[in-house]
């Protein structure tokens, strides 16, 4: 994840409307908030947020300041984010939400934050990965009960039609492997 270069595209780039280029300062500051959110920098971004800074900003990633926030285990900014309307579904240009990123970190303070605030125990990426299969795959047990608490599908299949258990089992994460076959 890399400071933006750019903002991303409003909407009607897309329809061949020209975006206004970004002059240096405009760049250096977004540059810096994005630090902000990664360093879990609260006291300033909660400020700018308060004064209608935009939530959801996505670097050239596709990374949102939540994304950053929540990826990088900094509670405080990522709660500020989700209090001023950060998406806590939106995902990035590889198609991972924050929840998603939080399994894989083995953030449990952070999955219980964004489920707080709106994020889908089951909302998949563009393969069909979910929140619950990044927590199986990397052990992450508390995180996988956490998410089935809430509704996980375990059954749930991605793209390539692999059962959970079978990749927990695969990426030797044993105690995924137990906690799913005690569902049974």
């Amino acid at each position: 994840m890399q400071d933006p270069q750019s903002q991303r595209p409003p909407a009607d780039a897309a329809a061949g409307q020209a975006r206004p280029a970004l002059d240096d300062d405009t760049l250096a500051f977004a540059r810096r908030v994005f630090q902000a959110a990664r360093a879990g920098n609260a006291a300033e971004l909660g400020p700018l947020l308060d004064q209608g800074f935009p939530a959801n900003l996505r670097n050239e990633k596709g990374d949102s300041l939540l994304m950053l926030a929540s990826y990088h285990g900094q509670e405080d900014a990522t709660r500020v984010l989700l209090e001023h309307g950060a998406d806590p579904e939106l995902q990035n240009d590889a198609g991972q939400s924050p929840l998603m990123g939080a399994a894989f970190k083995g953030n449990l303070a952070i999955a219980k934050l964004l489920l707080e605030h709106g994020a889908q125990p089951d909302g998949p990426g563009p393969d069909g990965k979910t929140p619950l299969r990044f927590a199986v795959m990397f052990n992450r047990v508390e995180i996988a009960q956490l998410l089935l608490d809430r509704g996980a599908n375990p059954a749930a299949l991605d793209s390539s039609g692999s059962p959970m258990i079978e990749v927990a089992r695969t990426m030797g994460a044993m105690d995924a492997v137990a906690l799913l076959a005690g569902l049974k």
